[in-house]
């Protein structure tokens, strides 16, 4: 096996565990639950078992684990490998890269999972060759990373690019962040799902809002390019902040593919003025894109401290 990183993605429901190549390719991959209902310190000590376990299985296969890299929600203090907050998981203030350092003997990275898995896109994914990225993960939420040149920007505490809340529509439907008119409040798949069961009376997922919106369902229609409208402005706002040459949507939504990125494209041609837009493209790398990116920080951080 050789030379490996340990990479985690810890999510709400299931960590995403990979012995990956230095060269970003995934080796070995397996899932375990978050088991986020025993309470945060349990899932504190689930993920540092599970870091140790796969140094065990790495050297089982013959592999030298160099270093770790672990992605988690919430706002992160890469620097200093802290997670300072998760409202999913309930945790503030864990010392990640301490503890697992002092458990691995290993360096250790700490990064937030949507923007690891942007950093995957940027340097080995859709985004690669880009000078400029932004990346936009359109799931349960709506989340982003913007990366020059390969290398993601945190921003000062930690939580650059929420480009899900931007207010775009003043006054508009409440948002989880506590702001009315935020983008991911009407084109998250969870607001569009939300919206879909409240015109019809349905409980369908925004996969299924897709497609029923392309087959011409009236109701679905109606949903899904209120949806699109508000995303355009959002991207828009992205491309005036940031100047990228690439977006790459990922996330569930992003598998509607045409029936997305067709009136997408045609909204943010209508919207633009002195805007120079960018090509819009699909994430490549899938469910794998969080665990790369987590390696891909942990080789960072070995380099970093070789320097």
């Amino acid at each position: 096996m050789g030379d490996v990183v340990i990479a985690v993605d810890v999510g709400g429901t299931l960590m995403k565990c990979a012995l990956v190549s230095t060269g970003g390719e995934v080796l070995h991959s397996v899932r375990r639950p978050t088991d986020r209902e025993r309470g945060p310190d349990a899932i504190v000590e689930a993920i540092l078992g599970t870091l140790a376990d796969l140094a065990v299985q790495a050297r089982s296969f013959g592999g030298n684990p160099l270093a770790v890299g672990l992605t988690v929600p919430g706002v992160i203090d890469t620097d200093n490998g802290v997670a300072v907050y998760a409202s999913n998981l309930g945790w503030r203030d864990v010392p990640f890269r301490a503890l697992a350092e002092a458990k691995l003997g290993v360096p250790v990275a700490l990064g937030h999972d949507v923007r690891s898995g942007g950093l995957a896109e940027a340097r080995l994914g859709a985004g690669r060759g880009s000078e400029y990225m932004l990346f936009v993960a359109i799931g349960t939420g709506i989340a982003a990373g913007f990366f020059p040149r390969g290398v993601g920007l945190d921003g000062a505490h930690g939580s650059a690019c929420e480009i899900g809340h931007i207010v775009v529509e003043p006054g508009g439907e409440l948002c989880g962040c506590g702001q009315r008119g935020c983008v991911e409040a009407v084109a998250s798949a969870s607001s569009i799902a939300r919206a879909y069961a409240a015109a019809t009376g349905h409980d369908l997922g925004a996969a299924e809002v897709a497609h029923r919106a392309a087959e011409g369902e009236p109701a679905a229609v109606a949903v899904w390019e209120r949806a699109v409208e508000i995303l355009a402005r959002g991207l828009l706002t992205g491309v005036s902040l940031y100047d990228p040459d690439t977006i790459v949507l990922g996330g569930g939504l992003a598998e509607a593919r045409a029936t997305l990125f067709d009136p997408l494209e045609k909204s943010l041609r209508e919207k633009a003025t002195f805007h120079t837009l960018p090509r819009l493209v699909r994430a490549e790398l899938g469910d794998e894109a969080g665990c790369i990116g987590a390696a891909l920080l942990g080789l960072d951080r070995l380099k970093e401290i070789s320097a």
